[in-house]
């Protein structure tokens, strides 16, 4: 999918793609947003399906790949060591392995889940969670093997620490930060959770509960199904109608092409009644957009968010590597899940300057 380079849509950061090798002679590449490195005390990044040890879902590239989510086909030792590997590139943690004995393999620490990586069980809804102290101190956001305990579709934290993970496989994950206050945010929005205006509204629950104020504000829109690719029913579009003044710009109609009617057009000459001989468009919504006008509305100055741009339905097809993504509606549901991970570090460091 083409990346948005427009200036307005994309913001002051530009994305940037880090591969970087994790034992066992496999790669994990890791997006994140290039500007948010300046921030010495934030961690963040979005995860591909590269570089992992399941199986279940490969691409076609022959080699394992990092479902992070704990799906019925996949093995939970997998999916456990999948998350291991790529939170250890978030954190920047040393990764080893404990070998179960002398001459045995070694095993990949999945017995121990990632400390402090918070998940939810996602519901498509507008609810947003605030992760505090007391939350951490009472084992309240994980159950002992690293399963979500919180329902909800976004949630916050200002704890240095903990990590606030969102799982997709084609919805938007909204990663958002205050650079003042040292806060951040990670939200869900499929379209349900768009329509709910998750993302607008954890901007205010924000303000309410950290004393954000917007221009302090950095935000990533991450990959997820693109405009290209998702069309939706007559039905969605009402609906956004319903809400959103600026919902006639957030979508667009394609007419699907028909190979055999392509390659052999004289078999549909007389195959259908006057007027009834094209195939009806489709209907297309742009969630990234979507999401972008909510960041906007919250009051987040434009240079400061970052759209990736990236379809998770089509990146990758037609390359060795394969499918770049997991993508729920092109594969018919058997996919894996990604991740859109925030955290602050465990000791933050004192950054000079108003966005240190």
């Amino acid at each position: 999918m083409k990346r948005q380079n427009d200036a307005e849509a994309t913001g002051e950061g530009n994305d940037l793609l880090c591969s970087v090798g994790l034992g066992h002679g496999r790669r994990v590449d890791l997006l994140r947003a290039a500007d948010w490195q300046r921030y010495a005390w934030l961690r963040h990044g979005f995860s591909t399906r590269a570089g992992g040890v399941s199986t279940i879902y490969d691409s076609g590239a022959g080699v394992g790949s990092l479902n992070l989510g704990w799906t019925q086909q996949d093995d939970p030792a997998n999916v456990a060591e999948n998350r291991r590997r790529f939170m250890a590139e978030v954190t920047g943690a040393a990764v080893q392995a404990v070998a179960t004995s002398s001459s045995g393999p070694a095993n990949p620490c999945f017995l121990s889940p990632v400390p402090y990586l918070v998940t939810l069980h996602q519901f498509h809804s507008g609810m947003i969670r605030v992760v505090e102290a007391e939350d951490l101190a009472q084992g309240r956001l994980q159950t002992a093997d690293g399963s979500a305990v919180l329902r909800g579709d976004g949630m916050m934290t200002n704890i240095p620490g903990v990590f606030l993970g969102i799982q997709t496989a084609d919805c938007v994950p909204v990663l958002v930060a205050d650079v003042r206050r040292r806060a951040v945010a990670a939200f869900h929005a499929g379209w349900r959770g768009t329509l709910a205006r998750i993302v607008e509204r954890g901007i205010g629950t924000m303000r309410l509960r950290y004393g954000s104020r917007p221009r302090d504000l950095v935000a990533v829109v991450w990959p997820s199904i693109g405009p290209c690719c998702y069309a939706v029913g007559e039905e969605v579009r009402h609906e956004f109608e319903s809400q959103f003044a600026y919902a006639p710009e957030l979508f667009s109609e394609a007419y699907d092409s028909d190979p055999v009617r392509e390659k052999y057009p004289m078999l549909f000459l007389t195959a259908r009644a006057p007027g009834h001989s094209d195939i009806g468009p489709q209907i297309h919504l742009n969630l990234w957009e979507a999401n972008r006008r909510q960041l906007l509305n919250a009051g987040v100055p434009a240079r400061r968010i970052t759209v990736i741009g990236e379809c998770t339905a089509c990146a990758g097809l037609g390359t060795d590597a394969g499918r770049k993504y997991f993508s729920h509606r092109a594969e018919s549901g058997f996919t894996g899940r990604m991740m859109a991970v925030i955290g602050l570090a465990d000791a933050p460091t004192k950054v000079a300057g108003a966005d240190g």
